[in-house]
Parts: structure tokens; sequence; C-alpha cells
């Protein structure tokens, strides 16, 4: 692995007070409990083009701009300029809606929400180039498979950067490349590129989440202007070139541990789905070679069942402590401590190890004729592994990580 020099101490400085400014969106038109109930009302489309993504292996054109006119990109688009900065809980809520109905789709929009929240912590000059309108679908990755060259003005960037999620959808991405310092490690820096820009290769062919699009982008020669570049080294030590949003504590949540709620949303929403899905099935179907003609009458399900449940429901509490703990900090401009940032690494893992281990026991106990295409469950299982193989969900990569600061080592990773 190549070393990278993204900063010395991941520590964020403690955030600025809000001088009584609210947190969250609840005053902004189409936020908060209005875009969850349109973002549900969305769902029997989204459940409905959910084979055709995973066939196409991108989130269908309708869904897309069915979530874009729900307002979903809006979440993090600063107020100014025309988005909400919805609440995190509210973003959980929504991103797990979707994710309800189409784990592809949920996963897309959940990295655009992400990205255009990286967005926001660009140069004020590069925000005003990319948030032309509200609804911006921003893109990105944090897989720095490119190479960025100093250039008078900016940089010259050329490579491939794979993982790029929905980047056919893209109005943006946001590109990870390493630029050499002169001495020491390369730097890892984020920069802001026009899709019309970038190149894509279709190349996402894979088992899970495989609608969300996740293609290869390639950039060949782009020139990048120097405002449109964000280093990674000093936004994980807190710092951000935004001076719009500086101090705006919205701005000021450590942006890796929102993606540890947003990608809980993504799981949330899976384990949800595998539990309503299973409910339907056992009362249609009965159990093959027993004499249970319908499958809720036999004690075994009823003890899978109520596991699987739990499973999820503690999956659910979990996430509701790191939102809980994620807004706290930001409304009473506290600083993280390690621990406290670890934590939140594992608990994004382990629920999402509890949501797949739910839709593995429901996936078994389905039956052969969920192994059909068209059966939700085992798209869920196969989204919920895949999810889980993300390197900064992985469940037992997280805990060792979490179990290194409870013993009081280093954790190992400045990705806190």
């Amino acid at each position: 692995m190549t070393d990278v020099r993204i900063g010395a101490t991941v520590m964020s400085r403690p955030w600025a007070e809000s001088g009584g400014r609210p947190l969250a969106g609840s005053s902004a038109p189409g936020s908060g409990t209005a875009l969850v109930e349109r973002v549900r009302a969305l769902q029997p489309l989204i459940r409905s083009h959910a084979l055709r993504a995973e066939q196409e292996r991108r989130v269908t054109g309708e869904v897309v701009e069915a979530l874009t006119g729900a307002g979903i990109h809006r979440m993090n688009v600063p107020r100014r300029h025309g988005g909400y900065q919805s609440s995190l809980r509210t973003q959980v809520d929504a991103l797990s809606a979707v994710s309800a109905a189409c784990g592809s789709a949920g996963f897309m929009a959940l990295i655009q929400a992400g990205c255009a929240f990286i967005a926001a912590l660009f140069p004020d000059e590069a925000q005003d180039e990319i948030f032309t309108g509200p609804d911006v679908r921003v893109g990105g990755t944090l897989v720095p498979g490119s190479r960025a060259a100093a250039v008078d003005g900016g940089y010259v960037v050329s490579g491939n950067s794979p993982f790029a999620t929905g980047c056919q959808d893209a109005d943006w991405h946001l590109l990870t490349a390493l630029a050499d310092t002169g001495e020491g490690p390369p730097e890892m820096l984020w920069l802001a590129i026009p899709m019309a820009e970038l190149k894509v290769l279709d190349d996402w062919n894979v088992t899970g989440l495989a609608g969300s699009g996740s293609n290869t982008v390639v950039a060949q020669d782009v020139h990048v202007p120097a405002h449109r570049v964000l280093p990674v080294g000093p936004l994980l030590s807190g710092a951000f070139p935004s001076r719009r949003n500086g101090d705006d504590p919205f701005y000021r949540m450590p942006v890796l541990l929102l993606f540890c709620a947003w990608t809980a949303a993504n799981a949330l929403g899976l384990g949800r789905a595998a539990l309503t899905e299973f409910g339907e099935r056992i009362h249609q179907r009965g159990i093959t070679y027993t004499f249970y003609e319908r499958q809720h009458e036999a004690p075994v399900t009823h003890l899978q069942f109520a596991e699987a449940e739990m499973k999820v429901s503690s999956a659910e509490l979990l996430a509701a402590d790191l939102v809980g703990l994620i807004e706290s900090k930001a409304a009473e401009g506290e600083p993280y401590t390690t621990r406290e940032r670890a934590r939140i690494r594992a608990q994004c893992g382990y629920l999402t190890r509890s949501c797949k281990e739910a839709a593995d026991l429901i996936g078994s106990a389905s039956g052969a004729s969920s192994l059909h295409r068209e059966a939700p469950v085992q798209r869920i299982v196969r989204d919920l592994n895949a999810l889980s193989l993300h390197s900064f969900v992985n469940p037992a990569a997280n805990l060792e990580l979490y179990g290194r600061v409870l013993s009081g080592l280093d954790a190992g990773t400045p990705f806190l």
C-alpha cells in the first residue's frame, strides 16, 4: 500500500458556537418530516424498478429523477444555494426509506448526499460553480487511484478511480488523487471535476448493490484549478477552506463519522425490508415436505422471525446512539475523543453485521422459491453482503480498530 501523507494528528478542533442558529434544517422548506414523507411515497416506484436497476447495473432514470424531485440531493447543500441542511436524523430516515425499497438506489443516494456535504467544504468559489442549483448530483470516491501534478494555478490529474457510485447520473465528481510534495509521502487530495471532463468505464458487474452503477471514472490530463482542490489531511483534522461554512455547526460535523451514519441507513433500510418481505411470504407458502401448509404456523418460523427482528431492532438502537452523539456534539460544539470516534466506526460495522445476520436468517428460511431473481429476499442478502465488504463499514476491521483504542493502543488509522 502506498504511504500517503494525510495529516499528523487526528483531532477535530472544537466547533464554533451556533449563536442560536438552528443546527438542522427544521425551518428549511421541504426538509424534515416532509422530505421523509415524500421519499416514502416513492417507495412503490423505487421497488418496482429494483430488478431493472440490477439488470441494467445502474439506478433507472425514472427513479433518479423521482428522488431528485423529492429533494433527496438537497439534504447537505448549503441553504444559500437552496439546500435544506437537513438534520442527521432526517437524513438517516430518508436514506433508510430509499434503501428499504432498493438497496442500490439507497446506496447511490447516500454517496451523493455525502459528496454534496464534502463539496460544501471546498473553497467558496468552487461551491458557487458546483451548486448552480440545489438538485445538483455530486459523486465521488476515496480511493486514490489517480495522480495529480502541480502546475501553475492548479493541478493536472490522470488515472482511474473505481467504485464511483452513480457516476453516470452525476453532474460533478470528487476525484481522489495523490500529489507529489517533493519530500516525504504524497498528499491526498479531493478534486472537484465536472463529469463532462471525465470518462466512465462501464465495468460495474457485481453480485451485490449491483444496480448502484459504481463504475470506474477515468481522468486523462484534466486540469483542475486550485480553488477546486480540497486537501484530505487537514480535513480529517477539522480544517477546511470554506469561509462561508467554516463557522456553521452543520458543516463542523466530521465527514467520516457522517459516513458511518449514512451507510448505517443503507443497512437499516435493507434489514427492515427483509423483515417486511418475510412477514408477507410466510402467509403465502408452506414448508415443503412437512405438514405445515402455511409457514407462519410453524414454531421454527416464530423463532426465526423473532431473532431476525431483534437483530434489526438492535441495529436501529445502535444507529440512534451514534446519530444522537454526532448531533449532540454539533449542538454543543464539543470535540470528540479518539475513543468516541472509534466507537462510532465500530457501531457502524456492528449494526451492519446485525442486519446482515438478520437477512441471512430470513434468506435461509424463505425456501428455494426465494432464489428467483424477482424475489427481493435474495437481492437484500446480496446487498447487505456487499455493504459489509466496504472498507469503511467492514465489521471485523472496525471492531479491531475500536479494540485497539480500548486496549490503550493507537487506532492504526487516521480515518476516524
